[in-house]
């Protein structure tokens, strides 16, 4: 191992750390769904108002996050994110104590911020530390199985402390898994505090001086110039819309339906982001040797096969998992954790090959797509409440052709006249 590899090793392990803490929070969001829907006798569409205000902060933090980066740098932008973060969760705590739905709604668009502001930080990082290109993606979905822990503890933890009793169920009930997010942001930002982190993409001093001076020349170019990131931006937007909505409809589906339950909900639901643990790792160990691109159009394909199978299954076809009858279409839905975990990392590397010293400001432009996971999920939420929960998966197919169409066609950079560096 190299001195330079060796020196890298840490701030990749605190990039990993935030990268849990990014899925645990945002999978928190997606699962309180089912409270909400009870308590405030929300339909399936507000149901996911708390995911939609989560994820709608990224189109409003995205690009003044990418900003924030350039100027402060990775580390300054981290800890401002942690902060925001523990605020956000802190106001969802104190929101099951004055029981309002608003003050809810506004915790879980604060704790958006925070994880846009994370997401600018451990993606571009994490692809700068694995050296771009296949091994910067290999790293990415490393990081992302950390991410799949995260998304994997939080709706089991949620579906335990609601238990069996889905009619009563309040946000207060989902106290003590609010005080772990807050420790683990306290705990995050003492870290980060004291760990020293490269800094890539921070601006010079005497970019600095140029920049306040106002003498600094208007790039006639950005990240927008490049057809195969504005390809990839959208492509991003439908992924984190697929990735949500599996897991949170069927949390629905399933939490709803009297024989099931919420107990069972939560742990069915907590399978699917195991299963992305298990693809990010098997994606981490041949992401060295498998393109991205080839990556991305196999998952997209399958992935449209299994909620396919989703649809179209009867619903009298179940299986027996803990003495309850499941029905084998959500066991199809976890499984589709298997393709969705590589898709992240595939088209952020594609879609930042070869943007230089554009990304910065292109991760900006990324994170402030993935309002698409809130977006979607309500979009798919206001098709359940037509056609029910399981017809509403056509939304989530949709997405999953652009994706399949952006690995074959679009991700390719037929823009690299343009100077970089």
């Amino acid at each position: 191992m190299s001195k330079e590899q060796k020196n890298n090793i840490l701030p990749i392990v605190v990039m990993f750390s935030l990268f849990f803490m990014i899925a645990f929070v945002t999978n928190f969001a997606g699962s309180m769904g089912v409270i909400v829907k009870n308590q405030f006798n929300a339909s399936n569409a507000l149901s996911q108002l708390g995911t939609f205000a989560n994820f709608i902060a990224y189109a409003c933090m995205g690009i003044p996050a990418g900003i924030i980066l350039k100027r402060k740098g990775y580390k300054f932008t981290s800890l401002a994110a942690v902060t925001v973060g523990f605020v956000g969760v802190g106001i969802q705590w104190l929101s099951g104590y004055v029981e309002s739905f608003g003050v809810y709604v506004l915790g879980a668009f604060i704790a958006g911020f925070s994880m846009c502001m994370l997401n600018i930080v451990v993606n571009p990082m994490l692809n700068t530390l694995g050296g771009g290109g296949n091994r910067g993606n290999q790293l990415i979905q490393f990081g992302g199985s950390c991410n799949s822990i995260g998304g994997t503890l939080a709706p089991i933890l949620l579906g335990y402390l609601i238990g069996g009793n889905v009619e009563n169920a309040s946000v207060s009930d989902a106290a003590p898994a609010m005080i772990i997010a807050m420790a683990i942001f306290l705990l995050a930002f003492v870290v980060i505090f004291f760990t020293k982190i490269p800094e890539p993409h921070m601006e010079t001093a005497e970019q600095k001086e140029i920049r306040k001076s106002g003498q600094l020349a208007k790039d006639k170019y950005s990240p927008l110039s490049f057809r195969h990131f504005v390809f990839g931006a959208i492509a991003i937007f439908f992924y984190v819309g697929v990735e949500v909505s599996i897991p949170n409809m069927a949390n629905l589906y399933m939490s709803n339906n009297p024989a099931v339950g919420a107990a069972i909900a939560g742990t069915i639901v907590g399978l699917y982001w195991l299963m992305m643990m298990i693809g990010r790792l098997i994606g981490g160990t041949i992401g060295g040797k498998v393109s991205s691109k080839t990556m991305l159009a196999s998952v997209a394909m399958l992935a449209i096969v299994m909620l396919l199978c989703v649809m179209f299954f009867p619903e009298t076809w179940v299986i027996s998992f803990k003495g309850v009858q499941l029905p084998v279409s959500m066991v199809i839905m976890f499984l589709c954790g298997l393709c969705t975990s590589v898709m992240w990392g595939a088209i952020f590397n594609l879609a930042a090959e070869g943007l230089g010293k554009y990304t910065p400001a292109a991760s900006g432009i990324f994170m402030a797509l993935v309002c698409g996971g809130g977006i979607i999920s309500l979009i798919q939420g206001w098709v359940a409440d037509h056609v029910g929960y399981l017809n509403s998966y056509v939304v989530t197919i949709i997405g999953l052709f652009y994706i399949l169409w952006y690995a074959i066609f679009g991700s390719k950079n037929v823009n690299t006249d343009i100077k970089t560096e």
